[in-house]
């Protein structure tokens, strides 16, 4: 974009001898003081300074942007690094809560069997209990005379 600013314009024909040997007077803008020869010349350097200068500007945007760009990437990186660091913990909370958890299960696992075992034990013993009192209650009544 800024190739051809500074481009200077060499004309390929010598100005006619006509206007080479008028008097600077009649070469110059009375209102301005520039000469008509470049005048034209002039003009376009102003359109392309101001192009220039919407340009820059946009530029200048850029690098603001690319300021407040970089700023949220710092930030949004320092995020990511807190989040992992919150991650791994609550991942080796949750493998120590895991681990509670089987073993606890483990423990439950055999308490259980040992109740089961308990329980068939009480069963048996309720049912020799039972078989005790019958017979008990069959000794009585043999041993009672009749009347």
């Amino acid at each position: 974009m800024f190739l051809g600013v500074m481009d200077r314009h060499i004309p390929m024909h010598a100005l006619p001898e006509e206007i080479q040997k008028m008097s600077p007077e009649e070469k110059v803008c009375k209102y301005c003081g520039v000469s008509y020869l470049i005048l034209h010349e002039f003009k376009a350097m102003e359109e392309r300074l101001k192009a220039m200068e919407k340009e820059v500007e946009f530029y200048q945007g850029s690098v603001d942007r690319e300021k407040r760009l970089q700023e949220k990437l710092q930030s949004l990186h320092q995020d990511f690094a807190q989040y992992k660091i919150d991650s791994e913990s609550k991942t080796k909370r949750i493998q120590d809560v895991s681990m509670q958890f089987k073993t606890q299960q483990s423990e439950f696992q055999k308490v259980q069997k040992e109740f089961s075992h308990l329980e068939c034990e009480l069963k048996t013993k309720q049912r020799q209990s039972q078989l005790f009192r019958n017979r008990c209650a069959e000794q009585k009544f043999d041993s009672i005379p009749e009347k």
